[in-house]
């Protein structure tokens, strides 16, 4: 095949490496410009590692009521639902008004009136803080007094009630 005057024959390798001496300071360009952007990485409104300011469970709305009829129709689908599959497996059906009202009257193993009468629950809590408070020292701040936080924490969830 004859050359044209002028031309040069390149090869694969001489081409990939013009390539990447052109693409490379345009890069290093790019990525040094975008230091601000690589800061941000990882954190944000729905990052794990950031605190949040404490809101008083006070100011935040309290949880709507339940409509009782609405309560006792649902519970009474489930249930009709439930005694037809039972029913379909041979097996002797529910009473479902029985069942209905067995399901919506309170217990009478209540939870304690105050939460933070509740071992359990002031475990949690506590356990919660330390782990907190871990998130604090690493990141250079001063840890929180783990009972008096705990402490705070029961009065403002008693407070929400």
């Amino acid at each position: 095949m004859p050359f044209a005057p002028g031309t040069v024959a390149v090869d694969n390798g001489t081409v990939l490496v013009l390539i990447t001496l052109l693409v490379a300071p345009i890069a290093a360009v790019a990525f040094a410009r975008s230091g601000s952007a690589w800061k941000s990485i990882g954190k944000g409104p729905m990052s794990i590692e950031q605190e949040l300011p404490h809101v008083p469970r006070q100011l935040a709305a309290p949880p709507p009521r339940l409509d009782r009829v609405a309560q006792e129709q649902e519970v009474r689908q489930m249930l009709e639902a439930r005694s037809q599959r039972l029913r379909r497996q041979g097996k002797p059906p529910l009473d479902v008004d029985v069942e209905t009202k067995r399901l919506l009257t309170p217990s009478t193993s209540s939870p304690p009136a105050n939460p933070g009468e509740d071992p359990k629950l002031r475990e949690e809590v506590r356990q919660l803080v330390v782990a907190r408070n871990e998130r604090r020292l690493r990141k250079g701040l001063e840890p929180l007094e783990v009972e008096a936080e705990t402490r705070r924490q029961l009065e403002d969830s008693v407070g929400s009630r």
